[in-house]
């Protein structure tokens, strides 16, 4: 199998995260092409995915698909033994109702709270229509998880396209403080602390594309998210590794922590490592040496 997949900017494309979530959660081998948005290299991106117009796109051996919704069906279909959707059928009712609600819904929310995973502004004041939009998301989180999550963290327990497609909703608790109950705060919790979601967020910050329009004019807090170990870019230095932990090429690119050198084949896999070092399983490894 051949799969690829077209994304925009980590740090503000909600459906591109959804994409990557579809094959990185399930282990589904996907080859990444990434652009920024807005950009003359965006619209060759794109064209190569025609007939899409937007993110995320996909190629599934050959047969393109450019609906985030048909990617999941898609995938589900091809690859039964994922169990992307829960297996009990009152739950894969329920999970599917309430992704095709996300997948089409929640308007003023996508408007007004745009995913943003550099910010957190705790001023934010959403007006009634997001309010509206919020408590029905808090009545659809604690309706799974009642009902279907007794055997996982999860809304149906186990890790499923459901959680794919609320993922960037999460984000938008975060971003924006907007209220939640209890349970909606464990599961938003969840989200942030979780590895793949984690990688992401630090592909992003080492992407550093700082779009205009998405920032607001609100103080802004510490990210809620766990809190990463404090590493920092040096230009020289000895590194315990002669090897990159991603590729395996040699070092060129260097960071320090705990008075500690670590060695990366460029920038980006320095930065990543930078923005969340405890992310990166390949990098743990020599780090708790």
């Amino acid at each position: 199998m051949t799969y690829e997949l077209a994304i925009g900017d980590k740090t503000y494309s909600s459906w591109s995260l959804r994409g990557w979530l579809l094959f990185t959660k399930f282990n589904h081998d996907v080859r990444i092409h990434n652009a920024r948005m807005y950009t003359d290299e965006f619209k060759r991106l794109i064209a190569q995915f025609a007939p899409t117009k937007l993110v995320p796109a996909a190629k599934l051996d050959g047969a393109v698909l450019w609906d985030s919704l048909a990617i999941a069906e898609e995938l589900n279909q091809r690859h039964p033994d994922a169990n992307m959707w829960p297996s009990n059928p009152a739950a894969r009712a329920y999970a599917r109702s309430m992704t095709a609600e996300m997948h089409a819904g929640f308007g003023p929310l996508r408007s007004d709270c745009t995913m943003n995973l550099r910010k957190c502004y705790p001023d934010f004041k959403p007006s009634e229509q997001v309010l509206a939009d919020v408590a029905r998301i808090n009545e659809l989180w604690s309706h799974a998880r009642r009902e279907f999550g007794a055997d996982g963290p999860w809304l149906f327990g186990q890790y499923s396209i459901a959680d794919v497609f609320y993922a960037p909703v999460a984000t938008r608790f975060a971003t924006y403080d907007l209220p939640r109950s209890e349970t909606a705060d464990t599961y938003i919790n969840t989200h942030l602390t979780d590895q793949k979601f984690r990688m992401w967020r630090a592909m992003g910050i080492a992407q550093n594309y700082v779009q205009p329009g998405y920032d607001l004019d609100l103080p802004n807090v510490e990210w809620p998210g766990p809190k990463p170990l404090v590493a920092k870019a040096i230009e020289t230095g000895t590194p315990e590794n002669s090897n990159c932990p991603y590729s395996g090429d040699p070092v060129t690119h260097f960071l320090e922590i705990d008075g500690r050198i670590f060695g990366f084949c460029n920038a980006f896999c320095r930065d990543k490592t930078i923005a969340d070092p405890e992310a990166w399983t390949n990098f743990i490894k020599i780090y708790q040496n």
